[in-house]
């Protein structure tokens, strides 16, 4: 049975447009790319529900979808300073209880900890919004440079489009990143964003070339992940310093080249574990680690399983 079979988002008034486009594109039907999902767009009361750009959606579903599915999405509304009525966080709490996944990501993040979803958890909102909803609830750690924070049973993205880093996230932690790959091509969309959401927050439009060498620097690294990249290296194809590398590639990303470079292996290898036969050993080569033991030491850190495990649980090749 797919882990996500049923998919409730709740759409309360003012609810935004562009996340009501983003549930519907990720778990709305792709063909053969995944098992399908019973999608329901859901709210107070079935009927017509204003959207934040003034057109009307028909929705028919009521708030006892939200505590039958197995995710359950908090979506954006213009009135989120209000709590929700009464139902939609008892619905909220008991699909919690019953063990379902509950999501939320902007400014839809208020209503899970309107309902007590986020008590001495971690979670994200909108960055313009992070000190209102951590002055309203200060039981939440609110961390407002994160993109998406996954806390098992609760997970909670950032502002607009990071609705797009939420719901992939979701389906690569369920499903693999080969899958949630294949949804992101067919979108046209990254598989994953490095860094938070400072990297997207207004910035100095650059005087030199430096951000045009980096970033050919970064293609360069993406293609020719079997070479052994020092950081000294990479600084020296973007013609920087050791420290003005450092310092530009971290503006740029929001992370640092080591965590940069650890990411883009690992997320390789769990592609190749995934689609390919290959032994671990290669594995580990083509994704530039000396020996299996390297590849298995920093995926077990980063992933929670050895790479063999997680072969098992995700692969869609051929045996």
């Amino acid at each position: 049975m797919p882990p996500f079979k049923t998919v409730a988002a709740y759409a309360p008034a003012g609810v935004g447009m562009l996340a009501v486009g983003i549930v519907s594109e990720v778990f709305g039907p792709h063909g053969a790319a995944l098992p399908g999902f019973d999608f329901a767009l859901c709210t107070d009361r079935p009927g017509e529900v204003a959207a934040d750009c003034g057109v009307p959606l028909s929705v028919r579903h009521g708030v006892d979808r939200l505590a039958e599915a197995d995710l359950v999405i908090a979506l954006p509304g213009a009135g989120f300073r209000t709590p929700p009525a009464p139902p939609v966080l008892d619905a909220l709490r008991t699909a919690h209880a019953r063990g379902a996944v509950v999501a939320a990501h902007c400014v839809g993040t208020f209503a899970l900890a309107a309902a007590g979803l986020l008590d001495q958890r971690r979670a994200t909102t909108h960055w313009r919004f992070a000190e209102l909803l951590a002055g309203r609830f200060p039981g939440v750690t609110v961390e407002a440079d994160a993109l998406y924070i996954d806390e098992g049973s609760i997970v909670t993205g950032a502002g607009a489009a990071a609705g797009f880093d939420l719901c992939l996230h979701l389906l690569r932690r369920e499903y693999g990143a080969a899958q949630a790959n294949a949804i992101a091509r067919d979108m046209v969309l990254p598989a994953h964003r490095d860094g938070g959401q400072a990297q997207y927050l207004a910035t100095p439009v650059p005087e030199d070339g430096d951000d045009v060498r980096l970033a050919e620097v970064l293609a360069w690294a993406r293609e020719n992940l079997h070479e052994p990249q020092s950081v000294a290296e990479l600084a020296h194809r973007a013609m920087l310093s050791k420290r003005t590398f450092a310092r530009r590639f971290t503006a740029a990303t929001g992370t640092t080249p080591h965590a940069w470079l650890r990411h883009l292996r690992l997320s390789r290898a769990e592609e190749l574990l995934e689609t390919t036969d290959l032994a671990i050993e290669e594995i580990a080569r083509q994704v530039g680690y000396g020996s299996a033991a390297v590849l298995r030491d920093q995926f077990v850190r980063r992933r929670g399983v050895p790479p063999r495990s997680y072969r098992q649980a995700f692969t869609t090749a051929p045996r």
